[in-house]
C-alpha cells in the first residue's frame, strides 16, 4: 500500500487538487507526515494541479464567453457573486477564491470573462495556488502529527493514520454527495411545483 501511495499519491494529488478540491491535498499532507510521501512533491503537486485546472478554467472563459457552456455557467447565483467580488478586489479576490466553498469552479470562469489581463491573472493564479496548496498541506501535516502522537509513536502508529486518513476522505465525499444530490433535487422540485 506504502508503495502504491508512493508512485501514484503524487498524481492523486495534482488531479484532487484541480477537481475535487481541499481533501487530496489535506491527505497528502498527512502522507508527508507519515514520511511516505515528501512534503515538497506534495506541495508541488498541488499547487500544480490547482493552479493549470484553474488557468484552463479561466481560458475557457476568456475564449468561448458565447460558448453555451460558458453562457450556462454565467447565469449562476455563483458566477454573478464571484463577479461583484471580481469588479471590486480582483487581486484579493483571485488569492482567496480557492477558499470560497461554492463559488471554486464559478470564478476562474468569471475572471475571464471579466477585462482582467491574462498576464495579470497568471501571476496571481500562480500566487494564490501556492498560498492555498501551503495552507491545505500544512493541515494535514498538523493533523497527521496529532493522530500520530494520540497513537503513540508505536509501529502501527502509520497504519491508524493512514486508517484516519481513509476514515475522513470517506466523511467529505458523503458529505459532498449528499450536498450534491440535494442541489440537483432542488431544480426538479421547483420544476414540479411550477408545472402544478
Amino acid at each position: 500500500m506504502e508503495e502504491f501511495l508512493r508512485q501514484y499519491g503524487p498524481i492523486g494529488i495534482f488531479l484532487g487538487a484541480g477537481f475535487e478540491g481541499q481533501t487530496a491535498v489535506i491527505v497528502g499532507g498527512l502522507l508527508a507526515r507519515q514520511h511516505i510521501l515528501n512534503l515538497w512533491l506534495v506541495l508541488v503537486s498541488a499547487s500544480a494541479g490547482s493552479g493549470l485546472v484553474d488557468h484552463l478554467l479561466f481560458v475557457a472563459g476568456r475564449r468561448f464567453r458565447s460558448h453555451r457552456w460558458v453562457v450556462r455557467a454565467t447565469q449562476q447565483p455563483a458566477f454573478a457573486k464571484a463577479l461583484g467580488f471580481i469588479e471590486k478586489y480582483p487581486v484579493g479576490y483571485i488569492m482567496v477564491f480557492r477558499f470560497i466553498f461554492g463559488l471554486r469552479v464559478a470564478s476562474p470562469i468569471a475572471i475571464g470573462v471579466s477585462q482582467m489581463p491574462t498576464w495579470r491573472f497568471t501571476v496571481l493564479n500562480i500566487a494564490g495556488a501556492v498560498v492555498w496548496a501551503t495552507a491545505f498541506t500544512m493541515a494535514g501535516f498538523v493533523f497527521g502529527e496529532a493522530v500520530h502522537n494520540l497513537l503513540g509513536k508505536g509501529h502501527h502508529a502509520g497504519r491508524w493514520t493512514l486508517i484516519a486518513a481513509g476514515g475522513f476522505i470517506v466523511v467529505v465525499a458523503i458529505v459532498w454527495a449528499v450536498r450534491y444530490l440535494l442541489r440537483r433535487r432542488k431544480p426538479a422540485a421547483e420544476t414540479a411545483v411550477e408545472t402544478n
